[in-house]
């Protein structure tokens, strides 16, 4: 088997080029966690790799000029997304769910734009930034286009991203005021596992204490992040019941099964996991101090 020929473009329009130039046949590299075990595995055998290492304006991290989001650069790691104080107090719950994932070492190397291009079922960040609305910029041959992140992930690692585009950043929205929110995640194996269940809730509540919003989005259970708008809807105008909630996604939803956990423990964890986001989200919304990331 040949070696994939190795580029270091210095812009984003230079590594669009590339990718252009091989069509499906060229494999983005950013922070290598997972294209470096699909190589070592032979899951992938690309003609090009296209390295963005050496592209400048993928790493910062701020607000957008209009002022109501974060834009994350697509080669900044979890590790910087979890700790940004920025990020932390203007959208906690994308920074909770960063700072989950798998090691510290895995978290120093993995970056916002890899996760989401990955589409990877099993994985924290991309229920997070479903629940609240992020959206990518991709970069191709035509210029930029705005993909919301429920668009962008369609199945189990397949993506809207065309063969010769690349997502250059990630944009988050802040959370209404007076919101609160809390990604919970549960791993039945180990710690650092990814989740058999992960769960990002957004709760906003009514002057009367009635529920005025909730958003809830599970992860690892399906090939994309799961949510419920009819359940969500279903909740406004009421007290808030959180082991309600928890037992109405159960009954929804049709877990898969992997080596994580069947289908019906998986619901059962939906069950449980589901009433906990929500209260710990309740919590941050009422001004108590905030609950752990990670159950």
């Amino acid at each position: 088997m040949s070696q994939p020929l190795v580029f270091f473009p210095t812009t984003v329009a230079e590594a669009v080029e590339v990718l252009d130039r091989y069509g499906g046949e060229a494999k983005v590299v950013a922070g290598g966690t997972a294209v470096s075990l699909m190589l070592q595995h032979r899951l992938i055998q690309p003609a090009a790799l296209v390295s963005l290492q050496r592209v400048d304006g993928l790493r910062e991290v701020g607000r957008t000029e209009e002022g109501t989001a974060v834009r994350l650069g697509a080669l900044v790691t979890h590790a910087e997304a979890a700790r940004h104080p920025f990020l932390r107090s203007a959208a906690p719950l994308v920074a909770d769910a960063f700072a989950v994932v798998g090691n510290p070492q895995v978290r120093a190397a993995a970056t916002v734009g890899g996760v989401l291009t990955e589409a990877d079922y099993a994985s924290d960040p991309p229920a997070a930034l479903r629940a609240i609305d992020a959206v990518v910029i991709a970069q191709g041959p035509a210029g930029a286009r705005i993909i919301p992140v429920y668009d962008l992930l369609l199945g189990f690692y397949e993506t809207a991203l065309a063969d010769n585009e690349i997502v250059s950043s990630v944009v988050v929205p802040l959370l209404p005021e007076g919101a609160g929110s809390a990604y919970l995640k549960y791993s039945s194996r180990s710690s650092e596992d990814r989740p058999c269940v992960g769960v990002a809730a957004v709760v906003r509540q009514a002057p009367d204490g009635s529920c005025a919003e909730v958003r809830v989005v599970l992860g690892a259970i399906a090939a994309v992040p799961v949510r419920v708008p009819e359940l969500e809807a279903a909740a406004v105008g009421r007290p808030l019941d959180p082991a309600g909630l928890g037992d109405a996604y159960a009954e929804a939803v049709d877990p898969l099964e992997d080596v994580r956990g069947s289908a019906w423990y998986r619901r059962e964890m939906v069950r449980v996991w589901v009433a906990r986001a929500v209260t710990a989200a309740r919590h941050r919304c009422t001004g108590g101090p905030q609950p752990p990331p990670a159950g």
